[in-house]
């Protein structure tokens, strides 16, 4: 490094004081790193990457992020790079058929877009192809927040886009309730493609992406191997040094032949049932003729699908509803706890419940009249197995096990799914 070199850096350390101040003074600058069809190499979009100021200890996002939690600003700065990234984008001239990948803090999506940053939000909604890509992570701490984000960007006509996918075998069972249009494979599965567990998560990849007209995009293609495997993982488009370095937006590409396909929204109940919140009874006999049964004959039916969510190999989702926290056996939250030790989520529903009711769970707090209360619903979602017991208390008197239910039972994995983002909406936040 130049003595000139050394005297910019210096001066941007002593400019900025704290990360305080890189804040307030927006100090962000966005890079933009291409992705390419993987059999033209045409440019078909940018993911938008944050910096802070160059020579700064807050340069890398590393640093950045983590600092801004600390200082308890980390929503602003994820309005502030996605917001800078509109911006700049726009002023670059980029065309609306080129898809721009931008990142999601869930704590954000709970916060309003600073005042200063806000007269950016309508023209980028009228002008860009943005795709809001979010990680398994991110959906496993706020599923709520996440859903809605989904929602939201799909009324503005955006894409959505699931990242790191493979780095954590939960993100296959969390795919499909995000049903992002781009499924992006972490750079590791690309990296070290021979490792036993890659097959798995290729193999559901695969399966998403076929049921959903999903694109599968590789992050981390280096070199021609790289690009080689990628290429044999199913993937259509790609990003990475290969094809270029991250930079500013000097010269955007001509609109691409093929511009970005996005899929379908996915239904969340069907048009017969559309309401206000449908429940997942609701939902399924809405499709499916339902029986009668007591609680006797159910309990085996609702442990066998407990049973499924035991796979420690490509861990599911649980979802419950028990009416009430008294039907939490000592069996069951033994059973329970074990399945959230490996499982990608389980999550309670009752009245009165608590935020964790058991270790590793999730509890929802139903109220006293919410028609879910007069439901029992246990709802399993894997990478390839979906399955759901929904069931509707008929109110009797008696002997616990005496009760009688209206309910059915479904594998068909559209509708398990439908059901489950019935309760996964109403599941806030722990912690």
């Amino acid at each position: 490094m130049t003595r000139s070199a050394d005297l910019r850096h210096l001066d941007t350390r002593i400019r900025f004081r704290d990360i305080g101040q890189v804040l307030d003074e927006r100090a962000v600058t966005t890079v933009f790193q291409p992705l390419v069809r993987l059999d033209s190499y045409e440019v078909v979009g940018y993911e938008a990457l944050s910096r802070g100021p160059v020579g700064s200890p807050w340069y890398a996002p590393s640093a950045l992020f983590p600092a801004a939690q600390a200082a308890g600003r980390l929503a602003e700065l994820d309005w502030m790079c996605r917001v800078l990234a509109y911006q700049q984008a726009l002023r670059g001239g980029l065309d609306q058929s080129v898809a721009l990948f931008v990142n999601t803090e869930p704590l954000a999506l709970r916060t309003e877009c600073p005042p200063d940053l806000a007269r950016w939000l309508e023209p980028a909604r009228r002008h860009l192809r943005v795709v809001t890509e979010m990680t398994e992570r991110a959906v496993a701490a706020d599923p709520s927040a996440l859903l809605t984000a989904a929602a939201t960007a799909r009324s503005s006509g955006w894409g959505v886009a699931f990242d790191d996918v493979g780095a954590n075998p939960s993100s296959l069972a969390l795919m499909p309730f995000v049903h992002p249009d781009v499924v992006k494979l972490d750079m590791h599965l690309v990296h070290h493609p021979h490792r036993p567990e890659v097959a798995r998560v290729i193999n559901a990849i695969v399966a998403y992406a076929e049921r959903s007209g999903a694109t599968i995009l590789a992050e981390g293609i280096e070199t021609s191997a790289h690009l080689d495997t990628a290429r044999s993982m199913g993937a259509q488009l790609g990003q990475g040094w290969f094809f270029g370095r991250a930079q500013r937006l000097r010269q955007p590409p001509q609109a691409p032949g093929e511009p970005l396909a996005f899929v379908p929204a996915p239904e969340t109940a069907p048009p017969a049932v559309r309401a206000e919140a449908p429940t997942p009874f609701d939902i399924v006999s809405a499709q499916r003729p339902t029986s009668l049964s007591t609680k006797r004959m159910l309990l085996p039916l609702s442990q066998y699908l407990e049973a499924k969510a035991t796979d420690r190999t490509e861990p599911p989702v649980l979802l419950t509803c028990c009416q009430q926290p008294r039907h939490l056996t000592p069996a069951t939250v033994r059973r329970y706890a074990d399945i959230a030790d490996t499982a990608a989520l389980v999550a309670v529903l009752a009245a009165g419940l608590g935020e964790e009711p058991i270790p590793g769970v999730r509890g929802a707090a139903l109220r006293a009249d919410d028609p879910l209360c007069g439901e029992w619903n246990v709802i399993v979602v894997g990478p390839h197995f979906a399955g759901a017991l929904v069931a509707r208390d008929l109110g009797d008197a008696g002997p616990e096990m005496d009760r009688r239910f209206a309910y059915a039972l479904t594998y068909d994995r559209g509708l398990v799914l439908a059901a489950a983002r019935s309760l996964l909406h109403r599941v806030v936040r722990v912690g």
